[in-house]
């Protein structure tokens, strides 16, 4: 094979790859990126303050799975919300109210979720304070 065929046959599998990789991208379901960028671009210090209101009080929550359960257990009484958020399909995103007012633990069935990597985002409010923390786990 001389030189002259090397290159068309270079620039044929590079078409070729091109190619296939156009046809991969309009496969690809709509919802890979996030809807609301916008807003959350806005509201992004507020988010921010929260972030770091659970470092600087210490307050992050421990989370265990066991099973088909969910428990998260705060240092002191939490009311907000819990939002199991899943990467792949917005369609299987759920969100559960959250009320240890009783108490500092609060249980989620999960059961019903599709088994696989989950983003957990925990928002709530304890002693006038608003905090946000995130965690990525694994329901199987």
């Amino acid at each position: 094979m001389n030189w002259g065929k090397g290159i068309i046959l270079g620039m044929a599998l590079f078409m070729l790859f091109i190619i296939g990789m156009c046809v991969h991208m309009f496969r690809m379901p709509a919802d890979e990126y996030d809807h609301h960028y916008y807003e959350k671009g806005l509201n992004f210090d507020q988010d921010y303050n929260k972030e770091r209101q659970v470092v600087t009080d210490k307050a992050g929550p421990q989370i265990r799975i066991n099973g088909d359960s969910v428990r998260i257990d705060f240092r002191k009484g939490a009311k907000g919300n819990v939002r199991f958020i899943r990467p792949s399909s917005e369609a299987l995103d759920k969100v559960f109210p959250l009320n240890t007012a009783d108490g500092k633990t609060a249980a989620f069935a999960v059961a019903a979720l599709v088994k696989g990597r989950w983003r957990l985002v925990l928002e709530w409010k304890s002693d006038q304070k608003n905090y946000l923390y995130e965690q990525e786990v694994d329901i199987r």
